[in-house]
């Protein structure tokens, strides 16, 4: 038998505090509010499937994530989507 030509593909490990990068986790909250949902009972799906979390932890992340300037490097459409979902909301309360 012999040796696969590569190495098992491994996450890598999230950055360290500071660090000008978003982790993998965050990489993966961005990813996942990018995609649309025919409902929302699909999202909590994903959300609970894909990521391991409920979807209440799910947006308690999302909602810091969203002020992290890294997260609107990466991605300033989505960031900045959510961001104007956010303040709509305040603003009718």
């Amino acid at each position: 038998m012999t040796a696969p030509d590569h190495e098992p593909h491994e996450e890598p490990a999230a950055p360290a505090p500071g660090a000008d990068e978003l982790s993998v986790r965050d990489r993966a909250l961005l990813a996942l509010e990018r995609r649309p949902w025919p409902g929302p009972g699909a999202k909590e799906r994903a959300i609970r499937e894909e990521l391991g979390i409920s979807p209440v932890r799910y947006y308690q992340l999302l909602n810091a994530l969203i002020e992290d300037e890294r997260a609107l490097r990466e991605d300033p459409v989505t960031v900045n989507r959510l961001r104007r979902v956010r303040d709509a909301r305040r603003g009718r309360r």
